[in-house]
């Protein structure tokens, strides 16, 4: 399994299947780990891990969701068949298959070697001479070389680090499928919220628009103030009728991404929220060191200087001495090698912190717009209780609840924005993959 061929995969499928939905310290080793080994103190094991119920038809949830899309997604399921192939290899027997070929091919030039001996000494030039036999010897040439470097990468285990560095690479890639449709799956709740506000905005469009015709009827306002709030009221219909054909077509995707007919009626039910029981059993320190030894990016570019170093001793053992210029342009290209190592891990690292604030800000967010909440339903209360008295018209008091109903809905994009941090935490954590 060459490292061209899987790279070759990734490229077909990630350009085919991977949906685009509307980052400080010194170089250090990190050495390569179990891909699907989440940190023992932030994951939960099989055996504690909670029973999902199955999604009714036609539904789907987020807590099914990742092993509906690991189940069912099309790129997965192709990555996952690249992944059994390696799999699937017996090292030994392709060892000794390696071993069988190479005798094969030495004994095929032997031959030709003995041909064309025997074709000098009897001064034909008739074999030697062809370009046939030009072309059999040196691709038979060609052919041992190739054997003989993957029989050597094969005793070195070279080959088999490279396996396993292409499994890793797989897996990553299925867990970025895995991550595109919880982030569409989040996206769609957020555009669902969107559009309820939309709706209730037209809603108070439409009571605008009595209002200003009633107005108008008495001579009140101008025709083209009427005009005025009437196009305000079209504009506001037309986007949301593209609104909801985006909403559709996302839907649609989704879908796709769980292997199901794309027919834009799937139903999603709203994310699970984050206890602050699990807020409070972060840990930065140990959650950056779990990352890091998951991420696969870091193990990449850590295999990339690794490869980099020996390239630097082989080309300075063959330089001219310390004052050549192949020598010093080896020194210069190493250094830029460390420079680009560290900048990676730095990177990495600035990223993860980033992310990890991110939690607590979205907490104090949620916090902040209940209090707002628990004020407009005060507000709306005395609202209620002004309009039963009199002392308000209804139109005053739909004004109130239309902004307990928008308080409302910021609490609920507040809990989808820290649900999302908090997932994205547990991602790096388990995966070592940033969003």
């Amino acid at each position: 399994m060459h490292k061209r061929f899987i790279s070759g995969v990734l490229a077909l499928l990630l350009c085919g299947s991977l949906l685009t939905v509307s980052a400080f310290a010194a170089p250090d080793d990190n050495s390569p780990s179990d891909p699907t080994t989440a940190d023992p103190t932030t994951a939960v094991s099989a055996a504690e891990e909670p029973q999902v119920a199955e999604d009714p038809e036609g539904t789907v949830s987020f807590e099914n969701l990742e092993k509906r899309v690991r189940e069912n997604n099309v790129t997965v399921l192709m990555l996952q068949e690249t992944i059994e192939v390696i799999n699937s290899i017996d090292y030994d027997k392709l060892y000794d298959d390696l071993r069988a070929g190479l005798s094969g091919l030495a004994e095929a030039q032997w031959g030709m070697l003995q041909a064309k001996n025997a074709d000098t000494m009897m001064g034909t030039g008739s074999f030697s001479s062809t370009a046939n036999s030009q072309y059999i010897t040196g691709t038979l040439r060609s052919q041992y070389d190739s054997l003989r470097e993957t029989f050597d990468d094969l005793k070195e285990g070279k080959l088999q680090a490279d396996n396993e560095d292409a499994k890793w690479q797989l897996q990553h890639t299925q867990n970025q499928v895995v991550m595109g449709a919880e982030t569409l799956y989040i996206a769609i709740l957020e555009l669902q919220n969107t559009h309820a506000g939309l709706l209730r905005q037209l809603e108070t469009m439409n009571r605008t628009v009595q209002e200003m015709e009633l107005r108008y009827k008495f001579g009140q306002i101008s025709a083209l103030t009427l005009q005025q709030v009437k196009n305000g009221h079209t504009q506001l219909s037309s986007g949301i009728s593209t609104l909801e054909m985006n909403l559709q077509n996302l839907i649609c995707q989704l879908e796709t991404m769980l292997g199901l007919a794309p027919s834009g009626t799937l139903i999603l039910k709203e994310l699970p929220q984050v206890s602050d029981e699990e807020l409070a059993k972060m840990a930065y320190d140990e959650a950056m060191t779990a990352a890091k030894e998951h991420s696969y990016e870091l193990h990449d570019a850590r295999k990339t200087l690794d490869e980099a170093e020996e390239t630097y001793r082989t080309d300075k053992k063959n330089a001219g001495g310390p004052k050549s210029s192949s020598y010093q342009q080896a020194i210069h290209t190493w250094n830029a090698a460390q420079y680009t190592h560290t900048a990676i891990v730095q990177n990495f690292e600035l990223a993860f912190r980033t992310m990890y604030m991110s939690v607590a800000d979205y907490r104090q967010v949620l916090t902040a717009s209940e209090s707002a909440l628990a004020y407009q339903q005060a507000a709306y209360a005395a609202a209620e209780l002004k309009y039963r008295q009199g002392t308000i018209s209804k139109n005053t008091l739909l004004t109130t609840q239309d902004e307990l109903v928008s308080a409302e809905n910021t609490v609920l994009t507040a809990k989808h924005s820290l649900f999302t941090a908090y997932h994205n935490y547990l991602w790096a954590v388990e995966h070592g993959i940033l969003n």
